[in-house]
């Protein structure tokens, strides 16, 4: 899957927080490029030259290829004279001047999406607590795509022809849910918005009658019905949303009241008929 505009800003904006975070004076990185087992480094922060942009790494090779190949994190103290390491990209990294160097890998549902690198120009070791906010950084990146990959699962299946009764629509209903409570744990507001809105024209998509607005509901008690829509219990809904179970069963029940359901099913019609949910 090649990587959009939205993607690279994703990164873009990991390595100024991974840069802020670490106190690393460098940090470029970049996305898997679609059909190619390569990153191309396509976002730099911090560098003196364009030496490393566009840089083709290729899994296996150099540092950030290691880490690829592995999808775990590695750091050299010294990159030109590491033996841990093969060195096809020795020049860009001399170029830029860099010796002690960290990699650390995006991985979204177990495959490598992208590399994040952060670097100083000069040879001492980069501690644990350097290669953590690293890691931090990355599982930003991993989150937003997860978000946009889900967004992207609902927006195909709402095209299939079998239409709100189909069982493409199970999975739409699913998603749904799975990418409402992954919006929530966004940090990055532009986005969350973004995501919550595709769920919302998804919901007013599969309503059998004009959309009657989400009629007084939390954002959290829409989150509880879209889970109880997939046939969660309070206890599952509750791990979904990193919410106690009690928490739940309250947002549930407020829900029902307003939509003037008597059962979890009553109120899961009602939403639906309300084009609250798909």
């Amino acid at each position: 899957m090649a990587a959009d505009a939205a993607e690279t800003v994703q990164v873009r904006s990991a390595l100024v927080r991974l840069r802020r975070a670490t106190g690393l004076p460098v940090a470029f990185g970049g996305l898997v490029e679609s059909g190619r087992p390569q990153i191309r480094i396509s976002e730099l922060s911090g560098t003196a030259t364009t030496a490393l942009s566009s840089l083709a790494v290729v899994s296996g090779s150099g540092l950030g290829g290691k880490v690829a190949a592995l999808a775990r994190p590695c750091a050299v103290t010294d990159y030109s004279a590491s033996r841990q390491i093969s060195h096809e990209y020795d020049a860009a990294v001399a170029a830029e001047g860099l010796r002690s160097v960290l990699a650390v890998p995006v991985v979204v549902r177990r495959r490598v999406r992208g590399v994040l690198y952060g670097a100083l120009r000069s040879a001492q070791p980069l501690g644990d607590r350097t290669l953590s906010a690293a890691v931090a950084a990355a599982r930003d990146v991993e989150q937003a795509l997860v978000a946009r990959d889900e967004a992207r699962t609902l927006l195909t299946a709402v095209r299939e022809p079998s239409g709100p009764a189909g069982p493409a629509w199970e999975q739409v209903r699913e998603a749904h849910g799975a990418l409402r409570a992954l919006a929530q744990r966004v940090e990055d507001q532009a986005l969350r918005a973004e995501l919550l809105e595709v769920c919302g024209r998804l919901a007013g998509a599969a309503s059998p009658g004009p959309a009657t607005g989400n009629i007084g509901l939390s954002p959290r008690e829409v989150d509880v019905l879209a889970c109880v829509a997939v046939g969660s219990t309070n206890a599952a809904a509750a791990e979904r949303l990193g919410l106690r179970p009690e928490t739940v069963k309250g947002y549930l029940r407020s829900a029902m009241r307003k939509l003037g359901a008597h059962s979890r099913w009553e109120a899961v019609v009602a939403a639906r008929r309300a084009g609250v949910l798909p």
